[in-house]
């Protein structure tokens, strides 16, 4: 019962994480927004996939390894930073276009891929991802628990990703929030863009 009640835990930290709003939450809102509610769902099933590579790898040891590899965890941030300023960029210079605001082709096979790969990219190159979850696994698991409690630590986390940024998928493709969209659309994916250049730039900066 001890493990089940460490699991819940991790599971709440883990939302109330969630809640801060970050390029992931920007990513997700204007896909869902600008393309379609099942475009937003797959970058949110590409974020839910990040997550669970991010615990995986953090569970497996590697996480520590990355943390304490400097030119690794500099790489990976600097990496992430320039995807960001990129994707900001492409909204600034399409905002005056009709259309998506992202880069994302109707979702037929390879538009699904895009989707699903935009969300995994976004979250997979945030380097906090390997601090966070190396730090409450390290401090919320207790050292020599069975088996199970660590691979459903990390499948709980995963669905717990997929269950909120699906959900906001599905909040920003409401009709309504869509049709007030098109109508500020060239103001609202200039602010958009302009905000994931920052978080890039504030990525980059980051120590």
């Amino acid at each position: 019962m001890d493990h089940v009640g460490t699991l819940v835990a991790i599971g709440g930290v883990f939302l109330l994480a969630c809640l801060s709003p970050g390029p992931v939450f920007v990513v997700i809102s204007s896909t869902a927004i600008a393309v379609s509610r099942k475009a937003g769902v797959l970058v949110g099933l590409g974020v839910a996939g990040a997550t669970f590579t991010w615990a995986l790898v953090t569970m497996l040891g590697l996480g520590v390894v990355m943390t304490r590899l400097a030119w690794l965890h500099t790489g990976i941030r600097l990496a992430g930073a320039a995807y960001l300023v990129w994707i900001g960029l492409s909204m600034i210079l399409g905002a005056a276009k009709p259309g998506r605001a992202v880069d994302v082709p109707p979702v037929d096979r390879a538009g699904t891929w895009a989707a699903f790969r935009r969300g995994y990219l976004t979250s997979i190159t945030n380097p906090k991802a390997a601090a966070f979850f190396g730090s409450i696994f390290a401090v919320m698991l207790p050292a020599h628990a069975p088996s199970w409690v660590y691979g459903a630590a990390v499948a709980l986390v995963a669905a717990l990703s997929a269950f909120w940024h699906c959900g906001l998928a599905l909040v920003f493709s409401v009709p309504a929030i869509q049709a007030g969209y098109r109508k500020a659309k060239s103001r609202i994916d200039r602010a958009v863009g302009v905000l994931l250049i920052l978080l890039g730039v504030r990525l980059a900066v980051a120590r």
